[in-house]
């Protein structure tokens, strides 16, 4: 059974940084396909990166060149390393499996000044 735990939100101003870590247990992901989510309020959750079995990634437009998703497979967590935040980052962000499995928490983050 996958677990997941994300960390890592807060507050932060506009041009800010933050790195989200998400703990796995119940599968291993060297070799699994990972992906990052967010969901602002009153929005429907979306998909923010992907990491392919290898490690290829992929982020949303709106997030490319200031996301970077990477994982460790010794420690057996992926994250999330966000640069110059913006005010529409805001949002709970989830990681998980792909194909998805059950969600976990979520961190919450807030870009304001």
């Amino acid at each position: 059974q996958v677990h997941l735990v994300e960390s890592g939100g807060g507050l932060v101003q506009p041009g800010g940084s933050l790195r989200l870590s998400c703990v796995v247990s119940g599968v291993i992901v060297r070799g699994q396909a990972m992906v990052w989510y967010r969901q602002a309020p009153g929005k429907q959750r979306e998909l923010v990166a992907s990491m392919t079995s290898g490690t290829d990634t992929y982020y949303y437009d709106l997030v490319k060149g200031r996301f970077t998703f990477y994982r460790d497979n010794a420690k057996n967590m992926v994250y999330l390393q966000m640069n110059d935040l913006k005010p529409e980052d805001t949002a709970v962000y989830y990681c998980n499996t792909f194909p998805i499995s059950a969600w976990g928490q979520g961190t919450q983050v807030t870009v304001s000044s």
